[in-house]
């Protein structure tokens, strides 16, 4: 029946409708007859009514890859030092490898007593100093002074935990799954689903830098949501921000804008005869915003307009911070022209993954984002940003208190995903706090533990959005996919 209604509908536009759905083919896209809301709509999109009235309108969403150690950053543990070369069993704390926690929070892919790596017993001592900052007196490790400078600002999350000891946990830690596990949509296509875009030329869900690898595709990707509701790379050239979406140079511009007019007016006649297609409706306007971004992206993401003065602050003038500072300095950009989420990787794929030379590792990568982080968090301070815009600064998982042996490694520590520190700072969030906490050895998130949707949850909460509101027909979620809202942080 489906396919005849189709065909008498394309007989009857004539060529129009053969032109609208030889190019809809051509797309992947088909008329349905039964269409699902969660193909193309959002709640956000039918009416833009928000859950609760929200503290926040966009969120800088900052990734590391690899694992940065928490350890030697911003959970820094003095019985490290004091039992150092010492195993777990000769000090005076339990013995975190025998907690009850440990095989609790942890799923391995491969049988237990084969993987063993996140249970090296002796203890590796820390490999940078550290001290208290600003009036709250939080402590920071030595290699991020200027992150540490803004402390105050900044809330801490002490007590994160993922369950896969893997990189998979990139994917985890922006779909709230392992690995073994049903992919669901990442936290920025849950917000692009959810919320109606502040800015009809821009997406509402960009990312800068990433996704750093194929295989990462999901910490960007909708899944069931729809590909209208994935994250859009970008990338920083002005003049090819979009490889896939520029103007051919055979192409007159006046020439492009008469195709897009003919193609809207077959839109619109097919609108007509399939007026409850949401593959359709998600197609014509993506037809539209391709359109539009082609001059709205360069203008966005035109560094050079900024002063000298903000483009020393982020690190533009130096070469190993330059690259982080561009994506960040792009990215609040982008918020203050509507963009919902910005998804920011300012360092490559993996390359916090410190298994050997933890030390000289570290202090090279923290020197390279630690400017442009604390640069970003003062130029939106500075700008009145902080009171509309949600900056959430993470990781896929820790490293491991005790010293990684494979392979006769000697300074190096192995993927923690038992506990581990975030941050947060900007709008609803408080100012000068530290949330939760690891054990003595920085080995077990202390209950409350905090799963990554927690994550996921407080940021769809300050948003204006209940994740469990969001749910998708057909398509029921566990009770850990939604979270708790961190509660304990809000201001």
């Amino acid at each position: 029946m489906t396919h005849r209604r189709t065909f008498l509908a394309d007989m009857g536009l004539g060529f129009t409708g053969l032109a609208l759905s030889a190019m809809l083919q051509r797309d992947g896209v088909v008329p349905a007859a039964s269409p699902l809301p969660a193909a193309g709509e959002g709640p956000g999109v039918r009416g833009n009514s928000l859950h609760h009235p929200a503290k926040a309108k966009s969120v800088i969403w900052i990734f590391l890859s690899g694992g940065y150690s928490h350890l030697e950053t911003f959970d820094p543990k003095p019985a490290l030092n004091r039992y150092a070369g010492l195993t777990f069993d000769r000090t005076p704390f339990a013995n975190p490898l025998r907690s009850p926690l440990h095989d609790q929070r942890s799923r391995s892919v491969v049988a237990a007593e084969i993987n063993q790596r996140d249970t090296y017993p002796i203890i590796y001592p820390m490999q940078v100093g550290w001290r208290r900052h600003g009036q709250s007196g939080i402590e920071v490790c030595d290699w991020l002074p200027h992150i540490a400078s803004c402390v105050d600002d900044l809330t801490f999350v002490r007590s994160i935990y993922t369950t896969d000891n893997d990189h998979a946990a990139e994917n985890q830690i922006h779909t709230g799954r392992h690995r073994l596990d049903e992919v669901q949509p990442s936290i920025g296509s849950w917000v692009h689903y959810g919320l109606r875009s502040l800015n009809d030329n821009l997406p509402s869900f960009l990312v800068l830098g990433g996704p750093t690898r194929s295989d990462t595709r999901a910490s960007i990707d909708a899944n069931y949501l729809g590909p209208r509701h994935a994250g859009i790379p970008l990338n920083l050239d002005t003049n090819n921000p979009l490889p896939n979406g520029r103007r051919s140079p055979d192409v007159l511009a006046d020439e492009q804008r008469n195709e897009f007019d003919l193609i809207n007016r077959l839109n619109g006649l097919a609108a007509v005869e399939y007026p409850d297609d949401p593959n359709l409706r998600a197609r014509i306007r993506s037809y539209e915003l391709a359109f539009r971004m082609q001059t709205a992206v360069p203008e966005a993401i035109g560094l050079m307009r900024e002063s000298e003065a903000t483009r020393r602050l982020y690190g533009l003038d130096q070469a190993n911070t330059r690259l982080a500072g561009e994506r960040l300095l792009a990215a609040r950009r982008l918020v203050e022209r509507g963009v919902r989420f910005v998804q920011v990787y300012p360092s490559p794929y993996g390359v916090w993954d410190s298994h050997r030379a933890l030390r000289s590792n570290h202090e090279r990568l923290c020197a390279t984002i630690d400017k442009p982080v604390a640069g970003l968090l003062k130029d939106l301070k500075q700008r009145g940003l902080m009171d509309d815009v949600l900056v959430v600064f993470c990781t896929e998982f820790g490293r491991t208190p005790g010293l990684e042996q494979r392979g006769g490694g000697r300074d190096g520590r192995d993927h923690h995903p038992h506990g581990f520190t975030v941050f947060f700072a900007g709008a609803g969030v408080k100012k000068g706090h530290v949330h939760g906490a690891t054990d003595e050895l920085g080995f077990h998130a202390l209950e409350p533990g905090h799963y990554v949707t927690d994550m996921h949850a407080t940021v769809l909460h300050l948003l204006g959005l209940d994740g469990r509101r969001l749910e998708v027909p057909g398509r029921r979620r566990l009770n850990v996919d939604f979270g708790e809202p961190i509660l304990e942080i809000l201001a």
